[in-house]
């Protein structure tokens, strides 16, 4: 059986009607509910279980319905509202679909769509462009959003060479700057400087570096998981072994 959405819509009034802790929620209260339910869809992508994503997409389309909710007790808007303005921009972005453009690759749609969402949002500098990019993405994400901005303009390296040089460069002054006992503000903006010319080298291969670096904690993981199994067999803990003899393991890891 399929439940209409206004079902849902409903379960919402009653909820913040009714239950206590759905009545004290805010916008701000409820933010880290809303990115944790993002992650989570994210994760079930990744695990390619759609029982889980099924699960994950409801978790999620509720925090959409909560946050209307909540709007629309304070006179803003309600959930209809919000749909019917996605609608609107679909169809005014996709001018080549519901209008007469015609466009025959994915890039000439992107660059469209980069243009109309401009003018909506009267962006006229490509610094503006960048100050648009959510402050509040995952650094290494808004990093290369940020650099695409600057390459599309011309402001970029000729290739993947003199990004990498790049990378060594701001190794050396980082290297430097511990040398000298640089305060932490300068080590920080030493090793910023070093991650976002990585960042860079990631986008000459689009890679990217935020699921690059999850796949690689993933790994690590699994590595050290091996580690700490070997230890048990031997009837150890871990902080009772030497570096040497975890690195052992460590590297049998790795073969397998």
């Amino acid at each position: 059986m399929r439940a209409n959405f206004e079902e849902l819509v409903k379960i919402m009034d009653i909820l913040r009607e009714k239950c206590p802790w759905d009545r004290q929620q805010t916008h701000k209260s409820l933010k880290k509910y809303l990115i944790e339910e993002t992650y989570e869809v994210i994760e079930a992508i990744d695990e390619n279980d759609y029982s889980k994503l099924k699960e994950e997409l409801g978790d999620l389309l509720l925090q959409v319905v909560f946050h209307a909710k909540i709007a629309q007790e304070k006179g803003a808007f309600d959930i209809y509202e919000v749909i019917y303005d996605i609608c609107q921009k679909m169809k005014k972005r996709h001018t080549h679909v519901f209008g007469e453009d015609n466009f025959k690759t994915a890039d000439e749609v992107l660059q469209n769509w980069d243009r109309i969402k401009s003018k909506e949002k009267e962006i006229k500098t490509v610094s503006e462009a960048m100050q648009s990019i959510p402050k509040h993405l995952p650094a290494l994400m808004r990093s290369y959003k940020v650099q695409e901005k600057a390459a599309k303009v011309g402001f970029d390296w000729e290739d993947y060479k003199d990004a990498l040089k790049k990378v060594y460069e701001e190794l050396g002054e980082f290297e430097e700057s511990l040398s000298k006992y640089s305060a932490q503000d300068k080590l920080e903006e030493e090793l910023g400087d070093v991650l976002f010319a990585v960042v860079n080298v990631a986008r000459f291969f689009n890679i990217d570096p935020e699921e690059a670096l999850s796949k690689t904690i993933q790994k690590f993981i699994t590595r050290f998981s091996y580690v700490e199994e070997q230890a048990e067999k031997q009837g150890k803990k871990l902080n009772e072994m030497t570096l040497k003899d975890m690195d052992k393991f460590w590297e049998e890891a790795k073969k397998i």
